[in-house]
């Protein structure tokens, strides 16, 4: 399969926009089953989100790849940001627990949300992802999933809110 071309024109790029990104460990391997590799996973997505690089609505990291929704400024493409990503975990995985290179597979998946329903959609995907994988019975049982009480979320922007709900539907509030 080839891997698309990205060059996003910094003057293409509208202020906000929302993805759902999913990328694989090289070889679908399981480098993220243990707790230090998963606790360095979640750090670097912090750390970059503390950058202020973009907002952090959900994720969930599994043993051999992860799904993250993001909302990114006009400050920075896609591109760049699942490169901050997989390229901090890459290194610090690399200094930290020994891993080799390639850690990850070539390149990524995303798709734009535009709307409430395909936000709810993604929501539901990344909550379900460890539950239909085996791994627990509810996604809040997941150590490792932004439905895992503790994790500090960013509101999603407003036009992705269902008119149905609250003023603080997708906020940190919202996390127990």
């Amino acid at each position: 399969m080839a891997i698309p071309l990205r060059r996003a024109n910094p003057d293409n790029i509208v202020a906000l926009r929302t993805f759902f990104v999913t990328s694989s460990i090289a070889g679908k391997r399981r480098l993220l089953q243990s707790a230090h590799s998963a606790e360095l996973f979640i750090n670097v997505l912090y750390h970059y989100r503390s950058l202020r690089k973009y907002l952090l609505h959900d994720f969930v990291l599994m043993p051999d790849h992860f799904p993250v929704l993001i909302t990114l400024g006009s400050e920075i493409s896609i591109e760049r940001a699942v490169q901050c990503i997989k390229g901090g975990f890459a290194f610090r995985a690399g200094k930290e627990l020994g891993f080799h290179s390639p850690v990850w597979e070539r390149g990524f998946s995303e798709s734009r949300v535009t709307d409430a329903d395909s936000l709810l959609r993604v929501r539901d995907y990344i909550a379900d992802n460890p539950v239909k994988n085996g791994l627990v019975k509810t996604a809040n049982e997941y150590a490792y999933c932004s439905s895992h009480p503790g994790f500090v979320l960013d509101d999603v922007p407003q036009w992705l809110k269902p008119a149905t709900q609250g003023p603080h539907f997708g906020t940190s509030e919202d996390v127990p």
